[in-house]
């Protein structure tokens, strides 16, 4: 299956569609946590959006947050990949192009959270290189990347 990659190209109910879409696969559904509608216009307005096509839908995202200037850490708040196109590396390519992005704009590093047991996310954000932060708690792991 074949995808492309664009920044910041999807529209709110693009991204609200994709949201919906991946609820289920989240280890404490989004839903239960958020109004979905909200998150969505959140991501619009603050977040830069790293995001994955197929076929005129949105299939992955990356969002991402650089407006800490002082200690200069970026923030991962979101990644998603629809179920059937996980497993195709298109995560990786995502948080290698957002993490690109922070340390272009002078970021330091980038965190983001994750919970303890999603295994799947947390094996490949170890692979890209984040590390353990000391905010770890029992449900959700802090991790950083240093830039």
């Amino acid at each position: 299956m074949v995808w492309q990659y664009s920044n910041n190209k999807a529209t709110a109910a693009q991204l609200l569609a994709h949201l919906q879409q991946c609820d289920s696969a989240f280890i404490a559904a989004l839903e239960q946590r958020t109004d979905l509608a909200a998150y969505a216009d959140k991501l619009m307005c603050y977040a830069e959006r790293f995001e994955a096509w197929a076929n005129g839908c949105v299939v992955g995202v990356v969002a991402l947050y650089c407006n800490d200037t002082q200690t200069r850490q970026a923030y991962i708040s979101h990644v998603s990949t629809l179920l059937a196109w996980q497993g195709q590396g298109m995560a990786k390519a995502l948080l290698n192009h957002a993490c690109a992005h922070a340390q272009a704009v002078g970021m330091t590093h980038v965190q983001l959270e994750v919970a303890t047991d999603n295994h799947a996310a947390l094996r490949l954000y170890q692979q890209q290189g984040f590390a353990n932060d000391e905010q770890t708690t029992n449900t959700r792991q802090h991790l950083r990347l240093a830039l």
